[in-house]
């Protein structure tokens, strides 16, 4: 799958694939699986597929961005 560039939050699908997720981050695919798998990211399982609402994601990004500061 090529990289995809969003220019805004709008342009994202409702449900991101790992793949996507990895693009709208900028970090490699498998830094994107991990960060699926751990305890307090926002993604699920429909089927076998992983998937993240981009909602949780801002959310989950908004979070990490309070923790630094």
């Amino acid at each position: 799958m090529a990289n995809q560039y969003y220019k805004s939050f709008e342009e994202l699908p409702v449900m991101l694939t790992i793949p996507q997720v990895a693009s709208v981050l900028s970090i490699s695919r498998a830094g994107a699986y991990e960060l699926a798998h751990s305890k307090n990211f926002p993604s699920m399982l429909i089927g076998s597929r992983i998937v993240v609402p981009k909602d949780r994601l801002l959310a989950w990004v908004d979070s990490k961005v309070s923790e630094r500061v």
